[in-house]
């Protein structure tokens, strides 16, 4: 089922808004429809990236409940970070 969405605008914002949807080879409505649909969308990505963020966490959760994580402490990570970063580097070179 299709809803209705209203809102305000002054009427020099609604005229140039129609003047350019117009310019495009569509009306108004068809604009606004696609500028919500386009934001649904994104929202719907967000949600994704949440729901597969959560699934990793709890993963990990899982993982140190059932003790089969190391812990390393600073220093060593900044090395192993530099060592893949100059890694990365060099691969990239031509």
């Amino acid at each position: 089922m299709d809803t209705r969405i209203q809102f305000r605008v002054d009427e020099e914002t609604k005229r140039l808004s129609q003047q350019m949807a117009e310019s495009q080879g569509r009306t108004l409505s068809d604009a606004c429809r696609e500028f919500t649909e386009l934001l649904a969308e994104q929202q719907r990505k967000v949600l994704s990236h949440d729901t597969w963020l959560a699934h990793q966490v709890n993963l990990a959760f899982e993982k140190y409940d059932e003790g089969k994580t190391s812990f390393i402490d600073h220093e060593n990570a900044k090395a192993q970070m530099a060592e893949r970063k100059a890694k990365i580097r060099q691969q990239a070179k031509p």
